[in-house]
């Protein structure tokens, strides 16, 4: 049975990995020992997993299939030997999490840093990535993301935090070009949108002082799909920005930012802790999405 799971493992990895060599680097095999693991499971299971060329391996369909019932059991694996947790133990373990690059960076890695000196048990694995991870796929125990979300079957979201915008110029912009008194006049100004994948800038949006809600679009001649290269453009004078709070707030508190059209609230969104559905949540995941709840919303508003 050892050796059954140990084959498995391995051929996990090396989908994974897409590659023997990455797999043979990651489990500190060598590649020669992963072929062989990866054969001698095909040869129990009579059928072949990998396609082998002089470029590398790729997945058959059955190796595909079999890939993905083998995370869920895998998946399952770790739920079960984490469940000994529950019984008021301490949390242990690896815990994966996924965070916005930024975001987690600024908010979530000094929170689940202190989680891990609080339990000497409990080991990070934290994956810094703006895209939707697949918690099954990617093992991933708790996902933290920037709202809206699609809406996924098997997963629960806890929100566990909220943040406004803050419309914002340099002092040196605002002296050679004034500043905006409405949305109105933001057209007339350099603005510095945050730009999609698509090409497309992220508009605006601002609650007015009677309570409506209005949509800005925004187009500059300089295009950043990065928010702290916009940031350190607006410091530099370059144009207006809108920013969330948590990025801006210590520029603004040391005078290289100066925050405008304050009469409107500008919108942000909602901070939510992703999770698979489960009976039991074990330990080191409850740990962390309360404790990601609890200091959250000072992080993102201080």
């Amino acid at each position: 049975m050892a050796d059954r799971l140990s084959g498995i493992t391995i051929f996990v990895q090396a989908a994974g990995a897409g590659s023997f060599a990455k797999a043979a680097h990651q489990l500190g095999l060598t590649r020669s020992a992963v072929g062989k693991a990866v054969a001698r499971l095909e040869e129990r299971l009579k059928t072949r997993l990998f396609h082998r060329t002089t470029r590398g391996q790729s997945l058959t369909d059955s190796g595909q299939a079999f890939y993905e019932r083998c995370l869920v059991i895998m998946a399952d694996i770790e739920t079960a030997e984490a469940a000994l947790d529950q019984a008021g133990l301490s949390p242990s373990g690896i815990l994966r999490v996924s965070a916005p690059t930024l975001l987690g960076r600024q908010c979530v890695a000094p929170i689940l840093i202190a989680l891990s000196q609080s339990h000497p048990r409990l080991e990070l694995d934290v994956r810094f990535s703006d895209r939707f991870v697949d918690l099954i796929e990617d093992r991933i125990d708790v996902a933290v993301r920037i709202g809206p979300l699609p809406d996924r079957a098997g997963q629960i979201a806890r929100k566990i935090g909220g943040f406004d915008m803050i419309a914002c110029a340099a002092p040196s912009y605002l002296s050679k070009r004034g500043c905006p008194v409405t949305l109105g006049d933001l057209p007339n100004h350099d603005c510095l949108p945050f730009y999609r994948p698509d090409g497309r800038p992220e508009p605006w949006r601002f609650t007015a002082p009677d309570g409506f809600e209005t949509e800005v679009a925004t187009a500059g001649r300089i295009r950043f799909d990065d928010l702290d290269a916009i940031v350190d453009a607006a410091v530099d004078g370059i144009g207006i920005t809108c920013q969330p709070s948590w990025l801006v707030n210590t520029r603004i508190r040391e005078g290289s930012l100066r925050p405008i059209l304050t009469e409107y609230r500008a919108i942000g969104n909602e901070v939510f802790a992703i999770r698979q559905q489960a009976r039991h949540v074990v330990a080191k995941v409850r740990a962390a999405i309360d404790m990601l709840a609890d200091q959250m919303p000072h992080l993102l508003n201080r």
